[in-house]
């Protein structure tokens, strides 16, 4: 394949790699924090990689930021406060306030340049950065829960990229013990936790450190996500305690979404016959 007509994504860890066919590239930086590039793509509409990994495209963004948000949302018994961990791109804070009952939503990215790409390339992310409910601070979000008073938050959202570089504080024990301390008795933590197929060993040590950290409760879900490795992408919600689904409030919701509903929500949290024997 001609390299100026496509761009590929490797994971040598994997042996695996994902292509989309590219109209032109569109911006490229170095921001203080990693590396931006916004492409236009032929089948997926704009798409956005940072450090050479996809994070976004307008054809299936809907899948992430659709799943990461609202399962989490409708498990919990009446989410007022979210704090959302990252998500720079805006998808899943737009997502967060679809919900009436949520009074605050705050999004915490350290890195401001990918909103404002966000803002100019992906403008249908960001159509509720004015939501006078959501409050975007660019600072360290793993510092913000340290700082953070108890029983703070409601539900901690962390939409990341991958544990390395910017984002590997996020997937540890310690940082785990943090959102602990600042959540409610009944509030709740959903993270991304990457693909089963490929990266099990990673959910397994994700939810291991959950639970060291006071979380007695965890549940994976699964959805698809084309642009990520394997196609099949994952997120872990943990909790201090048992989760209630509000399944009459989703059937009956006020507000559209693409993919999420209540049978998806009960297919995402059906477990498959080999992660159900990695966790026995």
């Amino acid at each position: 394949m001609n390299s100026n007509e496509w761009f590929t994504e490797q994971m040598l860890s994997t042996g695996t790699a994902f292509s989309l066919k590219i109209n032109e590239k569109l911006h490229e930086e170095q921001s203080e924090f990693q590396k931006l590039e916004i492409y236009d793509t032929e089948t997926f509409g704009k798409l956005m990689v940072i450090d050479g990994c996809t994070m976004v495209s307008t054809r299936d963004n809907f899948f992430y930021h659709e799943m990461i948000s609202h399962p989490a949302l409708f498990l919990h018994p009446n989410p007022k406060r979210v704090w959302i961990i990252g998500g720079g791109d805006c998808g899943t804070l737009r997502e967060v306030l679809k919900h009436k009952n949520v009074e605050e939503a705050v999004q915490i990215d350290i890195d401001e340049r990918v909103t404002r790409l966000a803002e100019i390339y992906f403008p249908e992310l960001c159509e509720s950065n004015g939501d006078v409910r959501a409050d975007l601070k660019f600072i360290d979000g793993i510092q913000w829960l340290k700082d953070a008073a108890p029983n703070s938050v409601d539900l901690i959202i962390v939409d990341s990229t991958d544990p390395v570089g910017v984002a590997e504080g996020l997937f540890g024990e310690a940082f785990y013990r943090d959102c602990v301390a600042c959540l409610a008795e009944d509030g709740m933590l959903v993270q991304q936790s990457e693909s089963a197929l490929l990266h099990l060993q990673l959910i397994k040590d994700m939810r291991g450190a959950m639970q060291t950290a006071g979380f007695g409760h965890q549940q994976t879900l699964f959805f698809p996500q084309c642009i990520y490795p394997s196609g099949w992408w994952s997120a872990t919600i943990a909790s201090k305690t048992a989760l209630t689904f509000r399944a009459d409030e989703c059937a009956n919701k006020e507000f559209e979404t693409v993919y999420y509903n209540l049978d998806i929500h009960h297919a995402a949290m059906a477990q498959p016959e080999f992660f159900k024997k990695a966790f026995a």
